[in-house]
């Protein structure tokens, strides 16, 4: 690994990352490398990138350090060359091209540092017809597919925030391109490009159902399958409160129990006949109305029937399951997922609050060596 000098505890402590400042999935991929214990150096440049709200409130930059630089100066791009000749990971996400015309692109990073890994986060990949257009999750779902399976039979399809594309489909897939990269950096001695698309990883996410689609088990429509809503037992359902209740009863001995607790076995059609779905889920959906959220909550706590409430966000740290495991932490007053996953050895943690643009400078420039940080820090105080 090019350095050792970790920020904290985690199976990637001593791994050094660059992360070029952007929104989305790329923070968010850095944001998990730096849970898990890597030093991550985000590179912010002045008025640059944000979402938008006060920065103590970015989680996607937790257990980072921030420089400021910018990279339209003439010795901008130069510092972050700098900074990738001692890392072990670069991450950019910007337009195909971009980082090449500012100067930091894999050839003159990599000329710098044959086995630095350079990570690079997209909606559409590095070519194709849409690769230097504009896009958002939605539509990186949309032609992919997987938003087409989403929303009910009669209505339009509907988009799980930006979860699905930007972060399933492209930070996760980005991360295990690193990891991978890595290793054969360790082997080999050589690094490489990771090009992450989010159109190529929300793709592969599908094979599971491109399998069954090819088998004649998943017909390609909304509302007619097993895991879409299609089938009464494996859907949500309103209850007297206007909650609503998650089921996931797919296998006989978990529907059985199922239908007993719910208080209707004998007295509902056949789950094996899906001419009489319609019947079955008029028929639960009415017992559901019965009750509300917290009542049906408690006769199914502790069954094997798969059936669970719907928690809101803020319901969700409260949950006894995710309490008891500490699934969610507080840190500086912020209530906020803990990393994931664990690790019996070297578990990772919440470190650091989320970096402030340029707030370490000075910190990053004696840590990694970087002289021209300190000068660039002073300029930036006069």
């Amino acid at each position: 690994m090019a350095g050792t000098t970790g920020t904290g505890h985690g199976p990637l402590t001593g791994v050094r990352v660059v992360e070029l400042a952007g929104i989305g999935p790329g923070p968010f991929a850095a944001m998990l490398l730096a849970d898990l214990g890597a030093d991550v150096v985000r590179v912010d440049r002045p008025g640059g990138y944000g979402l938008g709200v006060d920065p103590a409130y970015d989680l996607t930059n937790r257990n980072k350090r921030s420089v400021l630089v910018d990279l339209k100066s003439a010795d901008g791009p130069g510092l972050v060359l700098d900074l990738a000749e001692r890392a072990d990971v670069l991450i950019e996400g910007w337009r195909p091209g971009v980082a090449e015309r500012l100067g930091v692109g894999p050839e003159a990073a990599l000329a710098r540092n044959p086995a630095l890994v350079y990570g690079r986060m997209t909606g559409w990949g590095q070519d194709g017809p849409l690769a230097r257009t504009a896009g958002h999750d939605i539509g990186y779902i949309a032609v992919t597919g997987a938003l087409g399976m989403a929303g009910p039979a009669d209505g339009p399809p509907y988009p799980v925030a930006n979860l699905l594309g930007d972060y399933a489909g492209g930070s996760l897939y980005l991360v295990v391109g690193i990891l991978a990269a890595l290793q054969h950096a360790r082997a080999a001695g050589t690094g490489q490009v990771v090009d992450a698309a989010i159109v190529d990883g929300t793709a592969h996410l599908t094979a599971m159902i491109h399998g069954m689609l090819a088998a004649g088990g998943w017909q390609d429509r909304r509302g007619a399958n097993l895991l879409d809503g299609g089938a009464p037992f494996y859907g949500t359902y309103e209850t007297a409160d206007g909650g609503h209740m998650a089921v996931g009863a797919l296998e006989p001995a978990f529907y059985d129990a199922f239908l007993q607790l719910l208080g209707v076995a004998g007295s509902v059609p056949a789950r094996d006949d899906p001419g009489r779905w319609g019947e079955l889920r008029a028929a639960i959906a009415a017992r559901f109305r019965e009750r509300t959220r917290a009542e049906w909550t408690e006769v199914f706590e502790g069954s094997d029937a798969c059936v669970a409430p719907v928690l809101t966000l803020r319901e969700a740290p409260g949950h006894p399951h995710l309490a008891a495991r500490a699934t969610f932490t507080d840190h500086d007053g912020i209530t906020q997922p803990a990393p994931a996953p664990r690790f019996s050895a070297t578990p990772g943690s919440v470190r650091r609050p989320p970096a402030r643009p340029g707030a370490d400078t000075s910190e990053v420039a004696r840590d990694w060596g970087v002289p021209g940080l300190r000068q660039l820090r002073k300029g930036q105080q006069r």
